[in-house]
């Protein structure tokens, strides 16, 4: 049966890949298996309670979950089935954004995970006339609970009903609204059609290719990253259409607790988790001293020596793998095929680091609004520093002033509501433009290079690419996020949020008294004299106008809750100035 559809994903698997064990959930400690069969069982049963509740095809349906979880699983499938329409939305944007997009979408019914997300949407809910019920996935007292739809849906006597529905449903039919999170202004509602997401499953799927050696039942999957995000949701589907189990982990919190458990074979990623991994790595390699540090040490100098990608083939190589990367890999369950890394940037030095370990990350390239991916690395064709080549299934153009512009069938349909947005949003031969900039060397593999809007231009006329400095930057141990500034002003200078934990390490070790709060650390001249010593050797790599002049270490951390990070864990640019506006003028001699 030919895959038109994202539930048509669901009863390929039942046909072709039936498993006791599809999804696993931790409640209570305990993992919790559902089957294919109870999958496809629980997701009519949504489906007929829907309707049961009124629902017609197009009408709107939000679901929050804080973990990935089953019941999201299940509700997907039961709404998209009946042609509905899901706004997955992200836990940790403000009750503001709630508001709006509720109101935007004209969202009737509410699905939350628990009692943290239900009190935000509480607080909203007189404000959306839309709005007719909230139910929750936990049990909480005097809130209506999911498993209400699944009993008014039952009995099966009107299963004919949804299966005519699901048969009248077109691949061009709106599927999903997802608001992106902007690092500017509010949420655009990104219309995704069922062809959107199909096409871009079956077009990324021979990428990741058969596991040899595995039955499909023997492969798990770890699912952390939010699935209201597309990436980890078209993911999803992929792993679907594969036949693979998938094990939603509790939260980024308990991933080493959960990696251990699972032993999975494949976890998609973003660079900063990537970041986190490493430095987690060598802190605990470095704080053993002696003879193990001067070991883990060594493997590195290897690690970074080595010329080529793949197995270790020299006797140093054999040696540095055998003492430290066999328990990198090991680390992460034993298991590890690959890391799909996705979302951001992430910093050629690591990727190359995580490879020689034998940890293959293939690195891709995408956005929300192209279902996600346009291009991603795949095995035996990976070449760090790009997102790998273009799916076969699109087409690629590269504009005069280097924006990549994308055309093919994972394309959005358009901006919900917004028909101007979205015209701009193309050029006039019908190219979608990423506002990323890029290009396509001789070999066929896509670079991005910035963000279009991100590259700023100082008094002296000279561009600036800041994600490039920032991701040199972040190698420093010391440096945990920063933002290169300079738009209209006469040299590039920078926000530094220090490590804080390295850097009291780093105290501890030199005796030197930096403080224990954030604050006091961000105030210490001994600490932010040895980030300038990694920020002039980061000079030494750039050219003389990109070069970072002045900065300031940061008193806090920047976090989502702050508003200075997207969902995705982005910079807000404009935010960040805005917050740290003293730090700013006082780099840059401005009176306030």
């Amino acid at each position: 049966m030919p895959i038109k559809r994202i539930f048509d994903f669901a009863h390929e698997a039942l046909n072709k890949y039936p498993q006791d064990e599809m999804f696993a959930t931790k409640y209570n400690g305990v993992w919790e298996k559902t089957s294919t069969q109870e999958y496809l069982h629980l997701g009519n049963s949504i489906s007929r309670g829907l309707l049961k509740l009124g629902i017609k095809p197009g009408d709107k349906i939000a679901l929050i979950t804080t973990a990935t979880r089953t019941e999201w699983a299940v509700m997907d499938l039961g709404i998209s089935q009946i042609g509905a329409v899901s706004v997955p939305v992200y836990p940790s944007i403000s009750p503001e954004d709630y508001n709006y997009i509720f109101n935007n979408a004209e969202v009737q019914y509410c699905f939350v995970s628990d009692s943290v997300l239900l009190e935000k949407v509480l607080k909203i809910k007189e404000n959306i006339p839309s709005l007719k019920g909230i139910f929750s996935f936990d049990e909480i007292e005097g809130t209506a609970n999911w498993n209400e739809i699944l009993d008014l849906g039952k009995e099966e006597a009107t299963q004919n009903e949804v299966d005519d529905l699901a048969k009248s449903i077109n691949s061009e039919d709106l599927a999903t609204i997802i608001y992106t999170s902007g690092t500017t202004g509010r949420p655009k509602g990104v219309m995704l059609t069922h062809q959107n997401i199909v096409s871009n499953v079956l077009g990324s799927n021979p990428r990741i290719p058969p596991i040899p050696g595995l039955d499909y039942k023997e492969i798990k999957i770890l699912s952390f990253l939010p699935i209201c995000h597309i990436f980890e949701r078209m993911l999803f589907y992929l792993y679907q259409y594969n036949g693979y189990t998938i094990y939603f982990a509790e939260s980024i919190e308990k991933m080493g607790d959960n990696i251990k458990e699972v032993q999975p074979h494949l976890m998609s990623v973003v660079p900063r988790l990537v970041e986190k991994v490493y430095d987690k790595i060598y802190d605990k390699g470095t704080s053993a001293g002696g003879i193990k540090a001067k070991i883990f040490l060594w493997a590195l100098s290897v690690n970074k020596a080595k010329e080529k990608i793949g197995k270790p083939s020299g006797l140093k190589e054999i040696i540095a793998d055998k003492l430290v990367f066999k328990k990198w890999r090991e680390g992460l369950g034993g298991n590890i095929i690959t890391l799909v890394s996705g979302s951001a940037a992430l910093s050629p030095r690591l990727n190359k680091m995580f490879q020689n370990a034998g940890i293959p990350i293939l690195e891709g390239y995408g956005l929300t609004e192209t279902s996600p991916v346009i291009a991603v690395n795949s095995f035996g064709k990976i070449k760090v520093g790009t997102v790998g080549h273009v799916l076969e299934n699109l087409d690629v153009k590269i504009q005069e002033d280097g924006e990549i512009t994308v055309k093919g069938p994972s394309v959005f349909k358009g901006y919900f509501k917004n028909e101007e947005q979205t015209k701009e949003a193309f050029t006039p031969d019908g190219y979608f433009k990423t506002g990323d900039i890029g290009h396509i060397d001789d070999e066929g593999y896509l670079h991005i290079t910035d963000r279009k809007k991100e590259m700023f231009k100082t008094s002296g006329g000279k561009y600036i690419a800041p994600q490039i400095i920032e991701n040199q930057a972040k190698a420093s141990k010391f440096i945990e996020q920063v933002m290169v500034v300079g738009d209209g002003e006469k040299m590039p200078c920078a926000f530094v949020q220090p490590d804080f934990n390295f850097a009291k390490s780093w105290a501890a070790r030199k005796n030197i008294n930096i403080g224990e709060t954030p604050a006091e650390i961000a105030s210490s001249p001994e600490l932010k004299e040895r980030i300038g010593k990694d920020i002039d050797y980061l000079n030494t790599k750039l050219g003389s106008w990109e070069q970072i002049k002045r900065f300031e270490l940061t008193p806090e951390l920047w976090s989502i809750e702050m508003g200075l990070l997207t969902p995705t864990l982005k910079l807000k640019r404009k935010a960040v100035k805005e917050h740290y506006l003293k730090l700013y003028n006082k780099m840059y001699g401005h009176e306030e």
